[in-house]
């Protein structure tokens, strides 16, 4: 059984997740409309990850006896300026993230919740690999400046999971 206060920051988690998603997905879509195929391609693929992350933590509140709550989700910005842009948005969101996941880790402790410390552990590991790849490809960008765009569009999808 989870307590009030463990119960209110995953629900509070369900909606970081649920408004990453969406994020990702106005990401995807700006870079789709800017005819950046490869980056919307990822993502697209970076929302699709967080609605699983989201459907995790609902499954989890279920599982132990809370009651996991579909938030309403405010809609992301829709226009960008830039590549970089996009990727420095998304690094500074993963951070707000990794911090929030750290902050339900703290409570699990401070509550001696150690099933939700153990099950929240794969989440740590995660951010690490979401803050890794990020800030692997921005390094890239900053190397390319304004040129060979096109290679990085093309290339990116292979890039995936491979920033380690």
């Amino acid at each position: 059984m989870l307590s009030e206060k463990m119960l209110n920051i995953l629900n509070e988690q369900v909606s970081k997740e649920a408004y990453a998603s969406q994020l990702y997905l106005a990401m995807a879509s700006w870079a789709d409309a800017e005819g950046l195929e490869g980056i919307s391609s990822w993502f697209y693929a970076q929302a699709e990850e967080e609605r699983v992350h989201m459907l995790k933590f609902i499954h989890y509140i279920n599982e132990r006896g809370g009651h996991a709550i579909v938030p309403l989700v405010e809609q992301p910005p829709k226009e960008f300026t830039s590549i970089k842009e996009l990727f420095d948005a998304s690094l500074e969101h993963e951070q707000m993230v990794t911090a929030a996941i750290n902050e339900i880790v703290s409570l699990a402790l401070d509550e001696k919740d150690y099933t939700t410390n153990n099950w929240i552990q794969w989440f740590v590991d995660e951010q690490l690999e979401e803050e890794t790849s990020v800030q692997a490809i921005i390094d890239k960008l900053n190397i390319l400046g304004d040129h060979n765009l096109y290679i990085f569009d093309r290339d990116i999808m292979s890039m995936r999971g491979q920033e380690k």
